[in-house]
């Protein structure tokens, strides 16, 4: 989903709770990384593997200047033989330290990670869940944002409103709906203008 889209998906969604909800969430996931300086830790189950959101993280770090928000993606199931992007293993979790951030994508509760999580909180790392919102997981964490199954949204697109509020160098304030549409229409203009002719 690109900035286009996201942008026309917060005007859908404009007036529920899932814009203040995403960017409550995101504002913790900020604050946490910024304020220890990066050390952002990203994992997910074995059946969901949340690299999508790594990449969306990678490329809001770059476009907002704050290269905290990179993170590491942690994989279940990690090869040396893999690219360096992808060969971190669940081992990482176990060197998590005070002053780092461990995000826990998780569409149903991930015991056989549980363990793992609660040493990384006990070791200092904040801890914070994104996925069923309930069980072990949301209690341990810092900061959760719940997305039960059969919400009005799936836990892919809640990923993409994340990021991109993540990446937000300030949090907008209430604007006028024509100022908004404004804006948004002369982007898309923007975006899908012929080039200039050159002679």
């Amino acid at each position: 989903m690109d900035a286009v889209r996201v942008a026309l998906l917060r005007e859908v969604l404009a007036g529920t709770e899932w814009l203040d909800a995403t960017r409550r969430f995101a504002g913790a996931l900020r604050g946490s990384v910024v304020s220890h300086g990066g050390g952002l830790l990203l994992v997910g189950t074995p059946d969901h593997e949340p690299w999508h959101l790594a990449a969306h993280l990678v490329d809001e770090a770059a476009w907002s200047g704050t290269p905290e928000l990179a993170p590491t993606l942690v994989r279940h199931g990690a090869c040396p033989s893999d690219p360096a992007h992808l060969a971190v293993g669940l081992g990482r979790l176990e060197a998590a330290r005070r002053g780092e951030t461990l995000l826990v994508v998780a569409p149903e509760e991930p015991v056989p990670l549980l363990a793992r999580v609660h040493e990384a909180r006990r070791a200092g790392a904040t801890v914070l869940a994104l996925g069923a919102g309930t069980g072990e997981l949301a209690a341990m964490a810092h900061e959760s944002l719940a997305v039960p199954a059969g919400a009005e949204l799936d836990l892919d697109t809640v990923q993409h409103l994340v990021s991109a509020a993540a990446g937000e160098n300030a949090l907008p304030g209430p604007r006028g709906r024509g100022r908004w549409r404004d804006r948004l229409s002369k982007l898309a203009e923007t975006l899908t203008a012929p080039p200039p002719a050159r002679w």
